[in-house]
């Protein structure tokens, strides 16, 4: 069964008034994850090794092999992105109490978290993700990815929220202003009831 591209949970224009404008979205969506998407389903349909497995399984059986790397790649994209536009909202920001106090329990402050991920998406070189993640020693945590690579193959810890910062993710809103996207995202975009969720349900 071939993979496909999930809709967006929120219509393109959702996120205009919160700094991701309609292009943006449609570029990214319906261009970029939808390339992956294609490029996934071709080499799964090229290699029986693939057929029948999960997006997890294809993201861990490909991780760590340079003759699959470019499986590794459309794979982590995909599954990068399924998360990444649950992790916006025409309403985010705002952090439900349970998770603020996990937060604070955690980094010490909501601010420092905020910092911390902050260094993560601002230092990541060239392409690559930002993320909130639970430890397995049931803290949370800030870590980065480069490029297609995601907690899932680095073993990193369960994902409550990622951020894409790879150029086309922010160009037409921020340009070069990495920095002032990440801010954004982490006031005015970040589902952090999705990351709320995420951590109850672990």
């Amino acid at each position: 069964m071939a993979f496909e591209l999930p809709p967006l949970p929120y219509p393109p224009n959702a996120l205009a008034a919160r700094g991701m404008c309609q292009q943006t979205l449609e570029l990214h969506h319906g261009k970029h994850h939808q390339a992956y998407v294609t490029a996934l389903n071709g080499f799964v349909e090229k290699n029986e090794a693939l057929q029948n497995k999960s997006l997890d399984e294809i993201v861990t059986l490909s991780r760590g092999k340079p003759d699959m790397a470019p499986v590794f790649n459309n794979a982590g994209q995909h599954w990068n992105h399924i998360l990444f536009w649950q992790n916006l909202s025409p309403s985010g920001g705002a952090i439900p109490g349970s998770l603020e106090g996990k937060i604070v329990e955690d980094f010490g402050s909501v601010d420092a978290f905020k910092d911390a991920f902050k260094t993560a998406a601002t230092t990541q070189f060239g392409s690559g993700w930002a993320w909130l993640v639970l430890g397995s020693d049931g803290k949370l945590k800030v870590t980065k990815t480069p490029n297609g690579s995601n907690p899932l193959a680095e073993d990193a810890g369960r994902p409550l929220l990622g951020l894409d910062v790879w150029e086309h993710s922010y160009y037409l809103d921020f340009q070069n202003r990495r920095p002032d996207y990440v801010t954004n995202f982490l006031d005015k975009l970040a589902n952090y009831e999705f990351a709320d969720a995420q951590l109850k349900a672990a």
